[in-house]
């Protein structure tokens, strides 16, 4: 979501190249592509001047450590205030004392709150937490059959009186049920409208004085940009947010939202939906987010999920697998199923520093790849998958694999070995030895993935060879890209 305006941050960078310090004269190019950045963003032009001014008056003069170039302290300054800007830190739930926790969900149609609803619901379980989902959107065609749905999905849950009833009613209602039944977060699914009218605003209104909740999220749609500031600034002087989900952030929206909600309500945007899976729902750290604006990844983030997906026993017995040289074709799917549950290759790649810019056609190109890989091995027998020498050995067996995932023999070929090479990599590092790394095809450090294109991988099966004959044809070093690391 941030390729554009990490693209423009980076450019303001060369201003201060062959520059001693930061001072009113080099500055201002740079200042200028910042501004241009930020509305191409869509983000709220009070909050783009205000961002500017401060940036300029905590850059100017500032001392330049040795070894430290004034492009690269101009990325500190500008990620200290994008931090700032966004919240400063994490802002997590309301935890109250007595039970149930009450949160009720506000926005406009369309925005995502049922889904939300139901994503935090989910989130919260996860967490130790019994949470009840109540809907209260008797407007909405199919709204609470919607939760209920969701609610079924992830076992939480749901509580509604039908369409008849008033939403303070039902609100009040599930609150009754929640603190009879010892539930810890009561979670509130309101209705929305397509527009702000004074009518939304009073049944907020009246549904907050039913249940007083401890927390009133905005959910925000992030793609509607500058809107996100009329419509955080109308909720929060009607109803009084205490924090703002922000939905969408997987799409084509170019961030505004995320830079503009904070400055303007004053009040922390506490998650963020980073996908259309009920699982796909993150709290919002500003310092991380700032990180990926900067393309400097999101490691934090990426061990987060993994530590979630990965039991502890079962990366031990892959690790020692790897090291023994028997990880097979059904580790492999166990992996790729892994990665899957993580998110898309692209957004877990662009987690990673340094690899924020990789071309979207190569990673798309990845994620083929990968497919083709899972087709393959699907169409391989038990014994295949566990022993792969069994197909080195018969190329009638390649042969049937390829006619049964719809592809040539010599795809089958390259898969094999490749997977033969990445095991003996893997080998290798287990006693030390470090072999040249490298993703095939696509130069990514540390990432040996079978099937991908080979031309960068040695020893791979080329066209027209035999398995495992011959070297490939050397390829010329490209010219590496500057980042913000190269300043």
């Amino acid at each position: 979501m941030f390729d554009d305006l990490s693209a423009r941050f980076e450019d303001a960078v060369k201003s201060f190249r062959g520059e001693a310090k930061i001072s009113e004269t080099n500055i201002e190019e740079a200042l200028k592509e910042v501004r241009r950045a930020l509305l191409d963003a869509d983000v709220s032009l009070s909050v783009v001047k205000e961002f500017v001014e401060e940036v300029r008056v905590k850059a100017i003069g500032t001392e330049v450590v040795r070894g430290v170039n004034p492009g690269q302290k101009f990325i500190q300054v500008v990620n200290d205030q994008l931090v700032e800007v966004m919240g400063g830190a994490n802002s997590p739930l309301a935890d109250v004392q007595e039970a149930p926790t009450v949160v009720l969900m506000a926005g406009l149609q369309g925005a995502g709150k049922t889904t939300a609803t139901a994503k935090l619901g989910l989130y919260l379980k996860e967490k130790g937490k019994k949470a009840l989902l109540v809907g209260a959107d008797v407007y909405r065609p199919a709204a609470i059959e919607q939760l209920n749905t969701l609610g079924s999905q992830i076992d939480v849950d749901v509580f509604s009186l039908g369409t008849d009833a008033k939403p303070e009613e039902i609100a009040s209602a599930g609150l009754r049920k929640a603190r009879e039944e010892k539930y810890d977060t009561l979670l509130v699914d309101t209705a929305g409208r397509l527009q702000i009218d004074a009518e939304m605003m009073e049944e907020m209104v009246r549904i907050r004085k039913a249940v007083n909740p401890d927390e009133v999220l905005l959910v925000v749609d992030s793609m509607i940009g500058q809107e996100a500031a009329d419509l955080t600034r109308t909720f929060h002087e009607k109803v009084g947010i205490t924090g703002a989900v922000l939905t969408k952030l997987d799409g084509d929206s170019r961030g505004g939202a995320a830079l503009s909600i904070r400055k303007i309500s004053g009040q922390p945007i506490k998650f963020i939906g980073t996908g259309e899976k009920v699982e796909a729902l993150q709290p919002f750290h500003p310092e991380r987010m700032a990180s990926r604006i900067l393309g400097m990844g999101d490691v934090l983030t990426l061990v987060e999920k993994a530590q979630k997906e990965v039991e502890i026993a079962d990366a031990e017995q892959m690790q020692k697998k790897l090291q023994e040289a028997t990880f097979d074709f059904s580790d492999f799917v166990k992996q790729l199923k892994l990665i899957k549950r993580m998110g898309s290759l692209g957004g877990l790649m662009k987690m990673i520093p340094g690899m924020s810019k990789i071309d979207d056609g190569m990673l798309k190109s990845g994620e083929e790849q990968l497919h083709r890989i899972e087709a393959m091995i699907g169409s391989m027998t038990p014994d295949e998958r566990t022993q792969p020498e069994l197909l080195a050995a018969q190329p009638s067996r390649r042969k049937r694999v390829a006619i049964g995932s719809g592809y040539k023999s010599a795809d089958v070929d390259k898969v094999l070995a490749d997977f033969q090479k990445m095991r003996g990599f893997m080998k290798q590092m287990s006693t030390g030895v470090m072999p040249g790394m490298g993703m095939p095809g696509m130069g990514m450090p540390g990432m040996g993935m079978p099937g991908m294109d080979s031309g960068n991988f040695p020893g791979a099966n080329q066209k027209g060879k035999r398995l495992g004959s011959g070297s490939p044809k050397r390829q010329k070093p490209h010219k590496k890209k500057k980042g913000f690391g190269d300043l």
